[in-house]
């Protein structure tokens, strides 16, 4: 059994249905790749997973417990960060001081705003967020105010934060959209850096293949909302299904 475990998961939208019979299975300490053309249903899954939307049917099992009908904020302090399309950052805040607040929500399991100004006199949560910062390689920039920087560097802060709760999951909506290939292929490495170097599993949903081929080592294809083929990246590649319905190919 994986960590996160979906089984017999539909959605449907008035007539559209756009989740048909989902099962998929991420084993711990993977990095499992969602892929699929546009339409496939990938956010829908996503959404379901993480407390947005409800499934009509089925079951979405993280860690042994079922997240279904737990709240947005309940199934992140199960263990679950997702990082999102557009980096969800504070751009009014610097840098230190976005780190400092997920240090500020695992310890105290919540945060009010207005204690923006108080937190540097809590010497544990500074030493824990510096040492994030040092770890995503940002520690010259906690100065600097967080909506000026560029977006791969807006991404990493993000996932820092997420990383700063301790989550057992990490999960990435296409988290190099937008990006330049520099920043694409930093992302990469920090986040093989994160697998390789941290107790953590990584779901991600992405478009861009070299993303996904140089991560995952399981990825799940889903096309009209329903999952296709789960394989190996080399067998993903190669096979004619995927390129019919992913690439728009036929066999």
């Amino acid at each position: 059994m994986g960590i996160l475990e979906v089984k017999g998961v539909n959605k449907r939208f008035g007539g559209l249905q756009a989740l048909g019979d989902v099962n998929l299975s991420v084993k711990e300490n993977s990095v499992h790749a969602i892929i699929g053309p546009n339409g496939a249903g990938k956010s829908t899954l996503l959404n379901c997973l993480v407390g947005k939307l409800i499934p009509d049917t089925g079951s979405v099992m993280f860690d042994g417990q079922s997240v279904l009908g737990r709240k947005p904020h309940e199934i992140n302090q199960m263990g679950i960060s997702r990082v999102f399309q557009t980096p969800e950052i504070f751009g009014d805040l610097t840098v230190m001081e976005n780190m400092m607040i997920p240090c500020f929500a695992s310890r105290d399991g919540a945060f009010r705003m207005h204690a923006v100004e108080n937190m540097m006199a809590e010497k544990d949560i500074v030493e824990r967020a510096e040492k994030m910062l040092e770890d995503m390689n940002m520690a010259d920039k906690r100065h600097m105010h967080s909506a000026s920087m560029s977006r791969g560097d807006k991404r990493r802060l993000e996932i820092g934060m997420c990383l700063a709760q301790e989550p057992k999951l990490l999960l990435l909506d296409e988290p190099t959209a937008g990006m330049a290939r520099a920043d694409t292929n930093n992302t990469i490495d920090l986040l093989k850096q994160i697998s390789d170097e941290r107790d953590i599993t990584i779901a991600i949903i992405e478009h861009d293949m070299h993303v996904v081929f140089s991560l995952a080592n399981r990825i799940t294809v889903l096309a009209q909302g329903t999952p296709l083929v789960e394989d190996d990246p080399e067998n993903i590649k190669g096979n004619p299904k995927v390129r019919e319905a992913y690439l728009g190919e036929t066999a």
